[in-house]
């Protein structure tokens, strides 16, 4: 049902584009200083009456960009939906984001997310633009705290032509908070603190945070939270015990203006977890239980240059050094090593990257910017197990140096005949890459990843948008070389499934074609309100995708366990030959001073084409809806979410259906404006308020059940 409506909206939608009067009114010309001209649009009042811009996007095209106008599907997640959300984890904020699924279970350690069916090393994950190269079978992705940001923004989609490796999938970026987010007008300091509780896992947590400009060049900020969490209650009434977590994150961050061009920030930011888990956190896990150690750092420096009457010249400069360290102390001997057993994994990455924008005036109706620069980085992995070589880490090292150029070219009136405007948006990279390590032959290659995207508004509050792209994701030292035990099973003589090391792995390449509309009404119910609705198709083509294959012989069937060796399997990386996956998805909106309501719709299918097999992290077809209700005269909002998704039937085996479910949230916040109560705000709500037992895909845990969720937060500035 949700499926034929999505079909049936995207083709009213691009025929209304095409074939409705400008009735409509504009978008206003208001002047937004330090945006972008092609990134002004008209504001929106919030509740408080504070006009507040639409979204802009800047990981999409490297320079701001409407998200609205941008040729795909790019989502900007501010600090104020952050808050409401009240998240534990990366996967609160984005599990409202059509196209993004998470997979491993409840558990925040296993946490992985995939976008338009791909995941893992497929999706770039960024931190304040520092890659985050971690990449586990079992450990998950993320290792950040959500008090910490004040931004998230995911490009779906095709990236490669300006992120290099792994941006077959899209791209996910972090921002962290800065003083400016905290400070207004003349105030020079200030201090916040916040607490809060939800009873889903149990979980406490505390922050402080102080910043300020001690001068009128320099600004700082210094933030701390810790969580403790425990057993997490599941929809069907049962608990996934053994998931303590004690977190402690801190981010010290400061910047100096130089000059009236030049400015130089520099971060660091810590997350430390000491967890008590399975060995694999994810799914419901087994009884191999480990005191697991994580930790990781990121070092980051960053320089600007602008000038005013300089139009070549807008520099960004990023130099990072992140550390990921990983140790599992075994608590029992029921897994693959005794009690006392001391696993290590260690992944350290060092890189850089330098773009450029210059903007050129060709006429009154033509301007460009074009985009330039170039990235390298290295991604060091060293494994142990009580001080020797460790089974399925290999000890590895892989280099990447890319280059990369692309052009936004904007027309007035293209052609001289037809109205509104044109947006074009041409890119290409280069990448060599190289691994190496002392467990097969070293391996390298290079790719060309070109992509050319196009935006046509008619009217200003009509789109019709369409890109082609070519990207890929290298393989990972993971793929590449690991060998040792996968696992064992206590069977007769005893059954042992090992890694095979695969060193001639290609490259996994991806021809991406997507299109779609959208309408952009302003003023349509009441003044300064905003009717947004954005919908696209995308199809795409793989070359040598690569999966992970796993040959174990069936017990008593295929083979006698009885017999030394002859059940032994095999677990391989290979190159599959041709693939294809094919979605949907939308995203609309409307709000005004008095309300918001946000929907979402996605489904994405994949197969191995010469096999006829399903392929890739395919999802149902999935309906998300947030409200709001804003109540200005009592400084409040109240919230009604909701995330639903069809039966889950694109499988190769029963035992990867999913049943259909829908989840419900609600929340209220409180801000209140007295002088006297000034800084505070209190945020409640329930998730999975009538406790549903359900499973999202590639996880055979149920999710968390219902949960009451209270955050306290006071700020003072001066």
């Amino acid at each position: 049902m949700i499926e034929r409506w999505l079909r049936t909206t995207a083709v009213a939608l691009v025929a209304t584009a095409l074939t409705t009067p400008a009735v409509a009114q504009s978008a206003s010309s208001d002047d937004n200083s330090g945006v972008e001209p092609d990134a002004r649009s008209t504001a929106v009042s919030d509740a408080s009456g504070v006009m507040r811009l639409p979204q802009i996007s800047v990981t999409a095209t490297r320079s701001p960009i409407k998200a609205f106008e941008y040729p795909g599907m790019v989502t900007v997640i501010g600090r104020e939906r952050i808050d409401t959300l009240q998240p534990s984890t990366p996967d609160d904020i984005l599990k409202f984001v059509p196209g993004v699924e998470f997979t491993g279970g409840p558990r925040r350690t296993g946490e992985v997310p995939s976008i338009r069916g791909f995941s893992g090393p497929d999706v770039v994950v960024l931190v304040d633009g520092a890659r985050q190269a971690f990449d586990s079978g079992h450990d998950g992705r993320f290792f950040i705290d959500p008090a910490l940001l004040r931004e998230v923004e995911v490009l779906r989609g095709s990236a490669s032509a300006l992120y290099g490796s792994g941006g077959t999938g899209g791209v996910v970026e972090f921002r962290t908070i800065r003083a400016d987010d905290l400070l207004s007008g003349d105030e020079t300091i200030g201090a916040r603190v916040s607490s809060g509780y939800q009873t889903a896992n149990r979980e406490k947590l505390a922050t402080a945070t102080v910043f300020g400009r001690p001068t009128a060049k320099t600004d700082l900020v210094f933030s701390l939270a810790g969580r403790d969490s425990g057993s997490i209650e599941l929809g069907n009434g049962s608990k996934l015990d053994r998931t303590d977590d004690e977190i402690v994150t801190g981010l010290l961050k400061g910047g100096f203006q130089i000059d009236d061009n030049q400015r130089i920030e520099a971060s660091f930011q810590r997350f430390a977890n000491k967890a008590e888990e399975p060995s694999n956190g994810q799914g419901l896990g087994g009884n191999d239980i480990v005191e697991k150690d994580v930790e990781a750092d990121n070092w980051r420096l960053g320089y600007a240059y602008t000038h005013p009457t300089n139009d070549l010249i807008d520099l960004d400069v990023v130099a990072y050094y992140t550390r990921f360290q990983v140790d599992e102390l075994r608590l029992d001997s029921l897994g693959a090593g005794p009690q006392g057993q001391l696993l290590e994994r260690d992944v350290d990455t060092i890189g850089f990257r330098v773009d450029n924008r210059s903007r050129f005036e060709f006429s009154d109706s033509i301007n460009a910017i074009l985009t330039y620069g170039a990235e390298g980085y290295r991604d060091e992995q060293d494994g142990a197990t009580d001080g020797a070589n460790r089974d399925g880490v290999p000890d590895a090292e892989t280099e990447f140096a890319g280059a990369f150029a692309q052009a936004k070219l904007r027309f007035e009136k293209p052609a001289g005949l037809l109205p509104g405007e044109l947006i074009v948006i041409p890119g290409v990279r280069y990448d060599r890459f190289g691994s190496s390590s002392s467990a097969a032959a070293d391996t390298d290659d290079d790719q060309v990843s070109p992509r050319i995207g196009a935006s046509y508004l008619p009217t200003p509050w009509s789109l019709l948008f369409a890109n082609f792209g070519d990207a890929f994701r290298a393989p990972t030292i993971n793929e590449l070389y690991t060998t040792g035990v996968h696992f064992r099973i206590p069977v007769g003589a005893g059954v042992t499934n090992r890694f095979v090391a695969n060193p001639n792995l290609k490259p996994q390449s991806t021809t991406t074609f997507e299109f779609g509309g959208g309408l952009d009404f302003s003023d349509v119910v009441v003044p300064k309100d905003r009717l947004q609705v954005k919908v696209t198709h995308f199809e795409i083509q793989g070359k040598d995708f690569i999966d992970q294959r796993v040959v174990q012989p069936t017990l008593f069937v295929d083979c006698n366990p009885f017999i030394p060796g002859a059940c032994d399997g095999t677990t391989r990386a290979e190159n599959v030959a041709n693939a294809e996956l094919h979605g949907n998805e939308v995203e609309a909106s409307y709000e005004n001073r008095r309300v918001r309501v946000a929907v979402g719709i996605s489904s994405v299918d994949g197969r191995n084409t010469d096999t006829g097999a399903k392929l890739g992290v395919l999802t149902p077809t999935q309906l998300t809806v947030d409200t709001e209700l804003r109540l200005p005269e009592i400084d409040s909002a109240f919230g009604w979410r909701m995330l639903a998704a069809d039966e889950f039937n694109k499988v190769n085996t029963a035992a990867e259906r999913r049943d259909g479910y829908a989840v419900h949230d609600i929340y209220f916040a409180w801000k209140p404006s007295q002088k006297l109560l000034r800084g505070l705000r209190i945020d409640v709500g329930v998730d999975n308020i009538f406790d549903k037992s359900y499973s999202r895909v590639n996880t055979n845990a149920p999710e968390p059940g219902r949960s009451f969720k209270a955050l306290v937060s006071y700020q003072l500035t001066w």
